[in-house]
């Protein structure tokens, strides 16, 4: 059964897939908040601090790709695990892994906690 928090997480996914700037915006409340509990540096703030995150991912990893591994729904609130993996411009790996939760209201991501963590070369 889809909910419409995992549409929204698929949405997302979609967009990041795609590289699509405003798609990927879209599924993002005017208000965001979204923070790294394990990095508080990284905090966003709104739609011109995902602007400026995700211009950035998509400009340093021109083939960024994201894997949706699992997601569940409790209320308005979802879990989503990610694999997101791609190569730099110069040539290196990236990988990440972890899990977001995520906040939904009306189909757009309200907040956002982020556990996601470089994946090591050896377990690539």
């Amino acid at each position: 059964m889809e909910t419409r928090e995992i549409a929204v997480i698929e949405r997302l996914q979609q967009a990041q897939n795609a590289q699509n700037l405003e798609a990927l915006l879209a599924c993002f409340a005017p208000n965001f908040q979204g923070n790294h509990p394990l990095h508080p540096e990284r905090e966003l703030e709104g739609i011109e601090g995902a602007r400026k995150n995700w211009s950035g991912i998509f400009h340093a990893i021109p083939n960024f790709h994201s894997e949706l591994l699992r997601s569940a729904v409790e209320g308005d609130t979802a879990w989503a695990e990610w694999y997101w993996f791609g190569t730099h411009r110069d040539g290196s790996q990236f990988g990440m892994r972890g899990v977001t939760i995520l906040g939904i209201q009306a189909d757009q991501i309200e907040w956002a906690r982020l556990y996601m963590e470089p994946v090591s070369a050896s377990s690539e």
